[in-house]
């Protein structure tokens, strides 16, 4: 009887040791099996080209960097250089330009044209307005008038002429006009004074209580030069 009972317990001593080897051999294996699946997994990430992570972040902050680069850098790039290719125009000076003088519409003449060409064989900037004097007796310049203020700035390639419009008196019988075979013309900036020849054989007649001048633009505008 004791022999009997000694022979179960040795049984069951050694089915549990089977048991527990059986157990441990097996999660070794699945161990072994996860390791080299996750191992696997790590060396074909790279083979992926895209399908990991990695790939997908470094591609938003490629594409974010040259949009950011082209758009923010190529508009401002443009501004800035718009900018100074405007200021770096150098301001017309009275040795790059011929100023001449022509009568316009018919008769009575009431307005002549000045017409400054660029002369230098270089582009310049012509600002402002022609600072004209007529006569001796009126040293002061001709008044200027406010909307014939071109938009934007005068530039003159070589060869190109800018215009501006001047008034001369109303037309009238009864004004005090006086003969003006020739007058004084200054530029913006420099004092420099242009002697420019009288339009017609016996000049032109001005009264200096109603003359205007208009400012320096590429050409004769109407409404905006009628005055």
């Amino acid at each position: 009887m004791n022999t009997l009972r000694r022979r179960s317990a040795l049984l069951a001593v050694v089915g549990t040791a089977l048991t527990l080897s059986l157990t441990a051999c097996q999660n070794d294996a699945d161990s072994k099996s996860t390791s080299a699946a996750a191992s696997s997994a790590t060396v074909e990430a790279p083979d992926g080209k895209g399908t990991g992570t990695s790939d997908p972040t470094g591609s938003t902050d490629s594409a974010g960097s040259t949009g950011s680069t082209d758009a923010g850098g190529s508009a401002g790039t443009t501004g800035s250089t718009s900018g100074q290719v405007t200021t770096s125009v150098p301001v017309c000076a009275a040795r790059d330009v011929i100023v001449t003088a022509a009568t316009q519409d018919g008769p009575p003449y009431t307005h002549v044209v000045l017409t400054a060409k660029n002369t230098s064989g270089h582009s310049c900037r012509l600002t402002g307005f022609p600072h004209v004097q007529f006569l001796e007796s009126h040293k002061q310049d001709v008044p200027v008038v406010a909307k014939s203020k071109p938009a934007t700035p005068v530039v003159l390639t070589a060869g190109t002429p800018a215009y501006a419009l001047v008034k001369l008196s109303d037309g009238g019988v009864d004004e005090d006009n006086e003969p003006v075979s020739a007058f004084s013309v200054m530029l913006e900036g420099d004092s420099t004074v242009i002697a420019v020849t009288a339009p017609g054989s016996g000049g032109i007649a001005v009264e200096p209580a109603k003359a205007l001048t208009g400012y320096w633009t590429p050409e004769l505008r109407n409404g905006a030069d009628d005055f």
